[in-house]
């Protein structure tokens, strides 16, 4: 987490967070251009030998500067749909560095990835196949795809972000990927580059990993095809409270350089979490503080449309006070939205930092799956986002006015 204090007051890197909100209304997000970089090259050190392309995963994080500052760090992107692709693009990345994965791509989505000459289309079906092939065909373009293969392995994470088991809607599994490879022949305007694979996010153990790779690798042979890239997505979890655990990369990153020389391919990963996810912080002011019970409810102006993955995923994200007083709150807490939906819920504390109306809070480790996730439900407004780099504050989205959604 970039965020320290400095006396009772609150700081991302150098700067105040007060002075950031003198410039900006809450609630905002704030991005820490050191974190994120600190991030990129410690991924990046881990795999030293491995030599991978690292393509950032733009659903996690779709702020066009930031996708053009891991640029500038030498990252790719991997992208879901047309409007990531036009973001990476206008971002500055390389056509060359872009990874376009995704399990229900339209006609117009895969003309344009086609049109673009990405590195990669990474297909989920043999449907979609004969569709990039016919397409390439009118178009008289080849066109360089990846097969996502659905491992059957238990990421061990949260059902709903778990995607390599048997049963989810995400790639081919094994006889229908070894019957594709036969039967590939069919497809003149089609080139077989990379075997892609998926298994879930913020997984905290190399276990599953391990097993992933021992499928790919007796898949991969059993194809008998020398694959150019083998594409091992991402998922690396990151401890969101102190207690817990933060996944071993060093450790997994020996078995991908052994998997690597084994296949003798090239390795590309797609993080997304583990770039951003501590490097954001979303400020928040607390509109009312009210007591029922024997509980008082902290009422902040930021609800489940800025920030979603508590109300979607019930995850937990601590709260801290801009304004750090000695004196506690008695009984228990708990931290609400605006949202008219009880699911409008942030988290419980049993005891907190005395509080006022009025005061500032900040969210903490909402770089990944926030501003992205945010909606503009009860018709509110999209939020700023805001990066401090080398000591200066500028704003890489204005907040969006009311006027505009209506």
């Amino acid at each position: 987490m970039s965020l320290i204090y400095k006396g009772q007051n609150l700081f991302i890197d150098n700067t105040s967070i007060k002075s950031v909100v003198k410039k900006n209304i809450t609630p905002f997000y704030v991005y820490s251009y050191k974190k994120m970089r600190a991030n990129y090259q410690t991924f990046s050190s881990y795999f030293k030998k491995v030599k991978p392309l690292i393509c950032f995963s733009v659903k996690s994080n779709s702020n066009v500067s930031l996708i053009k500052e891991l640029g500038r760090l030498g990252s790719g992107a991997d992208v879901v749909s047309e409007g990531e692709l036009m973001k990476a693009l206008k971002a500055k990345i390389k056509p060359s560095k872009i990874v376009f994965s995704g399990v229900g791509k339209t006609e117009t989505e895969l003309k344009v990835a086609i049109q673009k000459r990405v590195l990669l289309i990474n297909i989920e079906s043999e449907s979609e196949a004969r569709l990039i092939d016919k397409l390439s065909r009118k178009m008289k373009r080849t066109t360089s795809i990846g097969i996502r293969i659905n491992p059957g392995v238990d990421a061990n994470t949260l059902s709903k972000i778990s995607t390599g088991k048997i049963d989810s809607k995400f790639g081919l599994p094994k006889s229908n990927f070894l019957r594709f490879c036969r039967n590939f022949g069919k497809y003149k305007n089609l080139k077989i580059k990379a075997v892609s694979v998926h298994i879930g996010s913020q997984i905290r153990s190399v276990d599953p990993y391990r097993k992933t790779l021992n499928v790919l690798s007796k898949i991969i042979k059993s194809s008998q095809i020398n694959f150019e890239y083998i594409d091992l997505g991402g998922g690396f979890g990151i401890p969101y409270q102190n207690n817990e655990k933060k996944i071993d990369i060093k450790n997994y990153s020996k078995l991908v350089n052994k998997f690597k020389k084994e296949l003798n391919c090239k390795i590309i990963f797609e993080p997304g979490r583990f770039i951003v996810g501590n490097a954001g912080t979303l400020i928040s002011k607390i509109v009312f503080i009210k007591k029922n019970g024997n509980k008082s409810f902290i009422i902040l102006d930021a609800g489940m449309n800025d920030f979603m993955r508590p109300a979607l995923y019930n995850a937990k994200h601590d709260i801290v006070p801009v304004l750090k007083l000695k004196k506690k709150i008695n009984g228990k807490v708990e931290f609400v939205g605006p949202i008219c939906e009880s699911t409008d819920t942030f988290v419980k504390y049993k005891n907190f930092s005395l509080l006022n109306e009025n005061d500032l809070v900040a969210i903490t480790n909402v770089g990944a799956y926030g501003s992205s996730l945010s909606s503009n439900y009860n018709t509110r407004p999209l939020a700023a986002e805001v990066i401090v780099k080398k000591g200066k504050i500028k704003i890489i989205r204005r907040r969006q006015k009311i006027s505009e959604i209506i």
